[in-house]
């Protein structure tokens, strides 16, 4: 399953965050695969990646949610939404 995380940082953390990521390279554990990682300049960011493991996820999650602020939401590409879609449009 894909996933779609966002981050902020906010400014009383942004320093832990630098060197947490300089230190890591904000790789993720093993049973996550990192499809993209995209750093917004107003301290924001979004990832994409996938993992049928939560506890992985978790694992990711909790590694990073004390200096930053963190969603993570899953979600489908097109070709999965539209079929769905055009079924709804049906009814």
């Amino acid at each position: 399953m894909k996933y779609i995380s966002h981050w902020k940082l906010p400014p009383s953390t942004i320093n832990a965050a630098i060197k947490q990521f300089l230190e890591t390279g904000g790789v993720p554990p093993e049973g996550v695969k990192m499809l993209g990682r995209w750093h917004g300049m107003s301290g924001e960011g979004f990832a994409v990646f996938e993992s049928n493991d939560a506890t992985a996820i978790y694992k990711w999650y909790a590694q990073w949610a004390v200096v930053m602020e963190l969603t993570i939401t899953p979600c489908v590409e097109d070709a999965e939404a539209g079929p769905i879609l055009a079924a709804m449009g049906k009814r």
